[in-house]
């Protein structure tokens, strides 16, 4: 067991690096210090700085100028764009790092492959942030299913809400827009559930398909008379109207996020400067998207077991549900209901309130902070590799389950074989 603190360095100060991961390291900084940072932004460095106590000559401009330094950590935490996650791994295994690896690993299987390969080969630690296996409400579910609730799994049936309005702000307007820019949708949103089937089943997968498009976030659906920005637009009504979603959502709650992605440290003067000149503030008709706003997913496992998963942008709320249907009953979960409802054949239901199991359900359900706890335990080794720790061993699966899919969605829904 490490008697002294971990140290880590992070790559990339945006909400996931600052926001999210930072923070939740500081309040672990008995055991753990953030001694070096990285981004191409300097107002998010700063900000890094100042929330870490970091001198200046422990911020860096880019994460590849951190990475030409010798090694400045035990661990070293990816949280850049979608297309820098494999050249900066790389780079930080051939330094001996032990990663926290945003997801998605890498936009291709090959690149994917070759990390896992490189750490085994390295002997080093890398952990994939599918931090859905971490809230509460999924680790029930997993200990229902492996003891015995339902019998043997023989479908499962998911459904992801992503929401109208985040859908316009992260996949039409925002980071994550563009596959060229990031990748497609079904990889970078939706690797999370695709390593949630798999790891509550506990099965391979052995054909894919998938058929999904971007129905509606194109030109051609914008109404009549919509300008290009929403600052200028005479359209009432609009439930994509940018100026009411964050300049208003921020009057009224003060909330950061998604406002902080907006505009650093929001103020109402940077979020209107941001909405009239930034990717933010544009109509939702008028952006350079080009990723799917709603695509199904068809699973046959190497069992016979199948399941299918619906990703739709076009939901008033967001959230997640999971019907698992076994040889001795089914599961019913809603995520963000806080509820599963047992049934077993033949028995009355019964109905797990999962609020009653934890307190802390902020950032995914509670998976964030689940994840970065396990994280430092399994680096100052307190504990060894459990079956929540997302490695990159066992993450690779899923993102070659949502390259399938891809492909199989690219050439009309033909079954494709891993």
């Amino acid at each position: 067991m490490m008697e002294r603190k971990l140290t880590a360095a992070i790559a990339g100060c945006g909400s996931r690096g600052q926001d999210t991961y930072a923070r939740l390291l500081m309040e672990m900084r008995d055991r753990v210090e953030i001694v070096a940072a990285a981004d191409i932004d300097p107002e998010k460095l700063e900000g890094m700085r100042a929330l870490c106590g970091l001198g200046e000559s422990q911020c860096y401009p880019s994460a590849e100028e951190m990475l030409r330094q010798p090694r400045l950590a035990d661990v070293m935490l990816i949280c850049t764009p979608d297309r820098c996650h494999y050249a900066q791994a790389k780079a930080a295994l051939l330094l001996d790092y032990d990663l926290l690896l945003e997801k998605p690993i890498s936009p291709t299987a090959g690149e994917c492959r070759e990390l896992a390969a490189l750490a085994r080969e390295r002997g080093r630690q890398v952990v994939v942030c599918h931090v859905l296996r971490y809230t509460p409400f999924y680790q029930k579910l997993k200990q229902l299913i492996d003891g015995g609730a339902v019998g043997e799994v023989v479908s499962m049936q998911g459904i992801e809400q992503v929401c109208y309005w985040h859908q316009a702000h992260s996949f039409v307007r925002g980071n994550w827009r563009n596959e060229a820019l990031s990748s497609c949708m079904i990889l970078q949103k939706c690797c999370h559930d695709t390593d949630i089937l798999l790891w509550l089943c506990g099965k391979h997968a052995r054909r894919v398909s998938s058929f999904g498009s971007l129905y509606h976030f194109r030109p051609e659906n914008a109404p009549a008379g919509a300008a290009k920005r929403c600052l200028d637009c005479p359209v009432q009504g609009c439930p994509y109207n940018a100026v009411d979603f964050y300049l208003q959502r921020f009057r009224e709650s003060g909330d950061d996020w998604p406002q902080n992605v907006v505009a650093f440290e929001p103020t109402e003067e940077k979020l209107l400067s941001a909405l009239r000149e930034g990717p933010y503030g544009r109509c939702v008709y008028a952006c350079d998207n080009d990723v799917v706003d709603h695509q199904v997913l068809n699973i046959e496992f190497e069992d016979g077991a199948t399941a299918d998963y619906t990703m739709s942008a076009f939901t008033a709320h967001g959230g997640r549900t999971l019907r698992v249907m076994g040889t001795r009953g089914e599961l019913l979960g809603d995520m963000k209901a806080k509820t599963i409802r047992v049934m077993r054949f033949g028995a009355e239901d019964e109905v797990i309130d999962v609020s009653r199991l934890s307190d802390n359900f902020t950032g995914h359900g509670g998976g964030d902070a689940g994840l970065v706890r396990e994280f430092v335990a399994l680096m100052r080794g307190e504990i060894g590799i459990s079956g929540t720790l997302t490695s990159i061993d066992r993450s690779v699966e899923s993102h070659l389950v949502a390259l399938a899919a891809e492909e199989s969605r690219r050439d009309g829904g033909r079954a494709v074989t891993l």
